[in-house]
């Protein structure tokens, strides 16, 4: 549950959605290199984008509106993302590669 406070510092396994299947694999299995950059902490703002962005279901308008910035500075920082990561954004296992890598680094 601390790895997402928005669950509270007890949560139940139902509730906990990714991070039980994340929770089963074998300590840094769910460490992917491509997204190792993002972690830097040069880089804690366009991580926080990326999760932001995916768990808004690529929504940018959302994003943005939760970021807290114009949607050209998410667009800006998408396409920082997707240059750094070597991750094309619009490809769904992509996505889903960076999501769970970003979700895993919490843990």
């Amino acid at each position: 549950a601390l790895a997402e406070p928005r669950l509270g510092p007890v949560a139940e396994w139902a509730s906990i959605g990714p991070y039980r299947l994340l929770t089963a694999l074998p300590p840094g299995a769910a460490r992917d290199p491509v997204a190792g950059p993002l972690f830097s902490p040069a880089y804690a703002e366009l991580a926080r984008t990326a999760e932001v962005y995916l768990d808004c279901a690529g929504q940018a308008g959302r994003t943005a509106a939760e970021l807290g910035v114009h949607r050209q500075t998410l667009y800006y920082r998408l396409a920082r993302i997707e240059r750094l990561t070597g991750l094309d954004l619009d490809d769904g296992e992509d996505r889903l590669l960076l999501h769970m890598a970003l979700k895993a680094h919490r843990l």
